[in-house]
């Protein structure tokens, strides 16, 4: 009997885990940035059908977030719904480079079990470029990784309350 090609062979327990996470990443993500379209639709009163045309009209994360903040200080007064909601999008955006770092770079298998990852990203420096930022997935990753999807939630359920508390349509 021959042993199976390495490609059926199974994975390591550990890339198991980080992969579930990153699965885990991109759910959450996409049910916390569906959450732009009830902010849409109060900021700019249109029905939730229209925000959900504005939100697929713009191509990236970072476009909607900048055009909810952008509607959040036309719309509305300074004071503490403004506030809130730009600390919210605030939040959203910084948790935008964990979803890049998993969604945007080349993972790297080595022989002996160890995966990395490669992000593809270039970054102008004063006299020169870098890119490919390799970094090593262990268990300190896994538990930073862990840390920021309990953010993402959190953020999921301020956003959640946010739209309840201001009266943003949900239905």
């Amino acid at each position: 009997m021959t042993a199976p090609p390495a490609s059926a062979a199974p994975a390591e327990p550990g890339l198991d885990a980080m992969l579930l996470r990153v699965g885990r990443l991109n759910y959450a993500w996409s049910n916390t940035e569906s959450l732009l379209i009830h902010l849409l639709a109060g900021l700019t009163g249109m029905d939730k059908a229209a925000a959900v045309v504005v939100f697929l009209s713009v191509s990236s994360t970072r476009g909607r977030i900048e055009m909810v903040e952008r509607l959040a200080k036309l719309r509305l007064g300074a004071g503490p719904e403004q506030q809130e909601l730009l600390d919210l999008t605030g939040r959203f955006t910084k948790l935008s480079a964990v979803r890049h770092r998993y969604n945007h770079s080349i993972w790297s298998f080595q022989e002996d079990g160890s995966v990395s990852t490669i992000l593809m990203r270039i970054a102008d420096r004063r006299d020169r470029i870098h890119m490919g930022r390799k970094q090593p997935l262990g268990e300190d990753e896994m538990q930073r990784l862990d840390r920021d999807l309990d953010l993402l939630s959190q953020l999921n359920r301020n956003i959640w309350r946010f739209l309840l508390k201001y009266h943003y349509p949900v239905a």
